[in-house]
């Protein structure tokens, strides 16, 4: 499409459609703009944990492209992980009219993080003068489309580097991906300033002192992986336990898929835990896990979001990957080195679930007793 002879702004806010600031010119000299530089498209679709994870590349992109826009697609139910993100400049939700509006971009740079055919398909379709991650063969298979995303392409084919072999987080192997400096960045995941003020009223509203050691438990898990949750009678031990120490206050955490089995917990305990809300929306889920300080955790979604919220984290791990999760050195992983079966990433389980009766509830208990120590001395 030819532009005409009016001189389009290099500018990130301008959208051909309307000032940015109601009384400018944008097509005259403007002391507001931020030139586009180089326009680079991140695609991750998969699960709300990995987005997260993947905020982790976000410095090293903006050091590799100092002046650019970063453009960010994922699916509605993950993009409010993504709002208040400094280093993004423009979310856009995976429907029809976002993917017919970025196919008639040129892009300088496209990072696709997925290996599904959805995210293959649209990263082959896009005009960019590089491109980084995975797309699909003439055949429709998905491939690597660039030699340093070879690692990550093996991984997910050879059972035995994967579950046995690697050594490397999934944030490395991302990098390594998108031929980015590993830093080893954290998750960036930014509260306002009211959603801070509603977890302080939270915590007055609940009696929740400031040197209480508030420990949450993230009960259940996605419906794609029903094996990554303890049982409610796990739960039931560890509240039952942890609620006759002194300056432990305990809370229940969970999204809506959580809400009959954190109920049942809650029958059981009664006034030993704090039952928050979990349909009250993602960014107030956000809100309700911030007010912990440690959160016990299987390889969940809600385990992505304490570590995005710098929180000590007690995970254990069963069916995925303990290698590839990075605590940041606040929290300990607890898994069964020597279980055959572990892990498998299986949706059922043939030897009926060793891994998460094995779990040892007594040394969570003591990793919350060490934590208190060393966060509430």
């Amino acid at each position: 499409m030819k532009e005409s002879k009016i001189i389009i702004p290099d500018c990130k806010k301008f959208t051909g459609y309307k000032p940015c600031i109601p009384g400018k010119n944008c097509l005259e000299e403007c002391d507001e703009k931020e030139k586009i530089g180089q326009k680079i498209l991140i695609i991750n679709l998969d699960a709300m944990g990995d987005v997260l994870m993947t905020t982790a590349q976000l410095k090293s992109i903006k050091k590799k492209y100092p002046i650019s826009t970063i453009y960010w697609l994922t699916r509605k139910n993950a993009a409010p992980l993504l709002f208040y993100n400094d280093y993004i400049d423009r979310i856009l939700i995976w429907d029809f009219e976002s993917i017919l509006f970025l196919q008639q971009i040129n892009f300088d740079v496209v990072l696709n993080a997925d290996k599904s055919t959805q995210s293959c398909s649209l990263t082959n379709s896009l005009s960019s003068k590089t491109k980084f991650g995975f797309g699909l063969n003439d055949s429709g298979a998905i491939i690597p489309i660039n030699e340093s995303a070879n690692y990550n392409y093996i991984l997910g084919l050879n059972d035995e580097l994967k579950f046995r072999k690697n050594t490397k987080t999934g944030q490395e192997i991302l990098a390594e991906t998108f031929e980015l400096d590993y830093n080893r960045d954290e998750y960036i995941l930014n509260l306002t300033q009211e959603e801070i003020n509603f977890c302080n009223e939270y915590k007055k509203k609940n009696h929740i002192l400031d040197n209480d050691l508030v420990v949450g438990f993230n009960t259940g898990c996605s419906e794609l992986y029903p094996n990554k949750k303890m049982t409610i009678e796990q739960h039931v031990y560890l509240i039952e336990k942890l609620s006759l120490y002194d300056k432990i206050k305990l809370i229940l955490l969970g999204g809506p898929e959580d809400t009959e089995r954190n109920n049942k917990i809650a029958e059981f305990v009664g006034d030993k835990a704090i039952l928050t809300p979990t349909t009250d929306g993602l960014r107030k889920g956000i809100c309700y896990e911030n007010i912990a300080d440690v959160v016990i955790t299987g390889d969940t979604f809600g385990m992505h979001l304490a570590i995005g919220l710098k929180k000590y984290v007690i995970a254990w791990f069963g069916l995925s990957c303990w290698v590839e999760i990075d605590l940041y050195d606040r929290g300990v992983k607890l898994y069964q080195e020597n279980l055959f079966c572990s892990p498998c990433w299986k949706k059922e389980c043939s030897y009926n679930l060793e891994c998460i009766k094995m779990i040892d509830l007594d040394r969570i208990i003591d990793e919350v007793l060490k934590a208190k120590k060393l966060l509430k001395p």
